[in-house]
């Protein structure tokens, strides 16, 4: 299989996996409800556990599909050495940014403007955001993993022949 084609094929694979991982991290992050009083928006107790919610939706999606995606990518490249690990990491990493950017596309609604709409007593939920960056990280732990537990378990002592070569060019044992 051509180098490019390989790529192609990851890139398109992670591409596709952020888009579905941004448009579920939306539809399955718990957001926090914010109470609105006459002085504007403020979060309980409970509410405020909630509030990191998304960032731990985001890192399941992510490590979980990185783990199933790049683990299938792997194992189809894995005659390609060490490259094969560069491109399915840096695939996840591009898969990773596509599904905060999905995500934040289809769910991310500024609170001021609608906690200055809302009457007393509404619950208006939090926006949906990640707080920190290192959520963004469980694509690429995720897809190093799944490449290391690969290339651990078919290690061989002897390297693969990745090009064929006829048996007749074979030379037997030397004579004497």
């Amino acid at each position: 299989m051509p180098w490019a084609k390989a790529v192609v094929v990851t890139v398109v694979g992670f591409l596709v996996a952020g888009v579905v991982g941004g448009w579920a991290w939306q539809q399955f992050s718990p957001l926090a409800q914010y109470t609105v009083d006459d002085r504007g928006g403020a979060l309980g107790e409970e509410q405020m556990t909630r509030i990191f919610g998304p960032d731990g939706t985001f890192t399941a999606i992510g490590f979980v599909v990185a783990l199933v995606l790049g683990g299938a990518l792997f194992w189809w490249l894995r005659n390609y050495g060490p490259w094969s690990v560069a491109i399915v990491t840096l695939g996840a990493c591009l898969g990773s940014g596509v599904c905060w950017g999905v995500g934040m596309l289809l769910g991310h609604d500024p609170l001021e403007p609608r906690l200055r709409g809302a009457s007393p007593g509404d619950l208006v939920a939090a926006p949906l955001e990640l707080h920190t960056w290192t959520p963004l990280v469980a694509w690429l732990i995720g897809a190093a993993l799944a490449c290391a537990v690969i290339a651990a378990a078919t290690w061989r002592a002897e390297p693969v022949a990745t090009t064929s070569k006829p048996a007749a060019s074979d030379s037997g044992p030397p004579v004497h």
